[in-house]
C-alpha cells in the first residue's frame, strides 16, 4: 500500500473507503502513517490543517487504543497544532501527556485548562513550568492546592510575582521549604517575605532574608513594647548570652530567649542552636545591641572556624545597614503578629544606597574590619584575665 503524501491528501472519501473496507488493522496503519506525515510536514497551511483534522478525527475514532496512543505521541511532535488536534493528542496520548505538555512550543488556553480540569498533579506541575502562560491559566494554577504545582510556579522565572500571585507564593513558602528556597534564589522576589520560613532555609538564604531588611523602613512591630521594657538591661543581656554561649550552655540560652522574646521554646531552641549566628543576630539587633557588643556574643554563638573572621565581618556590615526596628519586625513575623505583605507597600520597599560610606564585608583575614578586630581583642583580654 502506498501511503499518501501530506502535501496533497487523497480525497477524504478515499481514506473513508480504506477504513471501511480494510478493518481495524488498516485503520491503525493509516492513522500512524498520517500523523507521522503531518508531523514531518513542518508548518502546514490552513487548508492542509483543516483537511488533516477531518481525517485524523475519523481515524482516531476507529483505531485501537494502542494505535491511538502511539499516533497521538507522534502527532504531539508537530510544529503546529490546531485546538482540535491538541484535543486529539491529550485525549489519546496516555502516559506521554506530561512529555507532550513539557515540549510543545505552543498550546491553547482551552487545551491547558482542559488538562488542569482533570486535577492531574504531574500534568499541572508541568504546565506551571511553561513560558508565556496567560492570566487565565495562571489563575487556575494558583487555585490548585498542590505542593508540586507551587514548586514549579516558584521556579518559573517567566512569572512575575506580584499582587495575588505574590501573596500566594509567600503563603506557600511558609508551608514548603522547597518553595521558600526557590523564591530565595530569585532576584525578583523580596526575600523579606520569607521571614516565617527563616528556620527552614539554608545558611546562605537566612542571611539573604536579613539583608532584605537593610536600608528599609518597616511597620511598627508589636514586639517593640517588650523590647522597650528590657532596653535598660541590654548590657546585662549581652553579658549573659556571651557567658552562656562561651560555656556552651545552649539549653539555658533557650530559656533566657523564651523569657525575653515571647517566642515559644521550640523556636528559641532553634535560635540557641543555630551555629550560623543568623537568628542570634536578629535577636541581638532587634534589642538594639551594638556591633561591638553583638559581635562578642556572635563569636561564641557561631561555629565558624576557617571562615570565622569573614562571617563576623559580614555580621558587622549587617549591624551597620539593618536597623533595630527592622529586626524587631522580623521577630514579630516569627511570632505571627504582622502581615508581611505590608512590606510590598511603596513606603516600606528597600532603598539601595551604594556609596563609599557603605560598609562592605571584610576579607577573610582579620584585618579587614575594625569592629571585628576590637571585639576579638576585647575577648582575648577577658580570656587573659580568666586565665590569671
Amino acid at each position: 500500500m502506498v501511503l499518501p503524501n501530506m502535501l496533497g491528501f487523497q480525497p477524504y472519501e478515499t481514506f473513508q473507503l480504506l477504513i471501511e473496507t480494510g478493518g481495524v488493522d488498516r485503520t491503525n496503519t493509516l492513522l500512524i502513517a498520517a500523523c507521522d506525515a503531518y508531523a514531518r510536514r513542518g508548518r502546514p497551511t490552513l487548508p492542509e490543517m483543516e483537511q488533516f483534522e477531518t481525517l485524523a478525527t475519523r481515524l482516531f475514532q476507529s483505531a485501537s487504543p494502542q494505535a491511538r496512543a502511539k499516533a497521538a505521541a507522534i502527532l504531539g511532535r508537530s510544529e503546529l497544532l490546531s485546538q482540535t488536534l491538541e484535543q486529539l493528542v491529550i485525549e489519546n496520548i496516555g502516559e506521554d501527556l506530561v512529555s507532550f505538555l513539557a515540549n510543545a512550543e505552543e498550546l491553547s488556553d482551552r487545551t491547558l485548562l482542559d488538562v488542569l480540569g482533570r486535577y492531574d498533579v504531574a500534568a499541572a506541575a508541568t504546565i506551571a513550568g511553561r513560558k508565556n502562560l496567560t492570566n487565565v491559566v495562571l489563575a487556575k494554577l494558583f487555585q490548585m492546592n498542590s505542593r508540586k504545582v507551587y514548586r514549579a510556579l516558584s521556579t518559573n522565572l517567566d512569572i512575575t510575582p506580584r499582587g495575588a500571585y505574590l501573596s500566594a507564593l509567600a503563603r506557600s513558602a511558609q508551608m514548603d521549604h522547597l518553595v521558600a528556597e526557590a523564591l530565595g534564589e530569585r532576584k525578583d522576589f523580596d526575600a523579606a517575605l520569607l521571614a516565617p520560613a527563616f528556620f527552614d532555609l539554608s545558611d546562605a538564604q537566612r542571611i539573604k532574608v536579613i539583608q532584605a531588611f537593610a536600608n528599609r523602613e518597616t511597620p511598627a512591630a508589636p514586639i517593640s513594647r517588650t523590647i522597650e521594657q528590657l532596653s535598660v538591661a541590654t548590657p546585662e543581656l549581652t553579658k549573659a548570652l556571651m557567658k552562656l554561649f562561651s560555656e556552651n550552655r545552649r539549653p539555658e540560652v533557650t530559656k533566657l530567649l523564651a523569657q525575653i522574646t515571647g517566642l515559644d521554646e521550640v523556636r528559641c531552641g532553634q535560635i540557641a542552636h543555630d551555629v550560623t549566628g543568623a537568628s542570634t543576630f536578629v535577636v541581638l539587633r532587634g534589642f538594639g545591641v551594638s556591633a561591638y557588643d553583638g559581635l562578642k556574643v556572635l563569636i561564641h554563638a557561631t561555629s565558624h572556624d576557617s571562615e570565622r573572621s569573614r562571617a563576623l565581618a559580614d555580621f558587622a556590615s549587617l549591624f551597620a545597614t539593618v536597623s533595630a526596628d527592622a529586626m524587631a519586625y522580623l521577630m514579630s513575623a516569627w511570632r505571627g503578629e504582622v502581615n508581611l505583605l505590608d512590606l510590598s507597600k511603596p513606603q516600606y520597599r528597600p532603598v539601595n544606597m551604594p556609596s563609599r560610606r557603605t560598609q562592605q564585608p571584610a576579607a577573610a583575614s582579620g584585618s579587614g574590619n575594625a569592629v571585628v578586630e576590637q571585639a576579638m581583642v576585647a575577648l582575648s583580654r577577658i580570656g587573659a584575665r580568666r586565665a590569671g
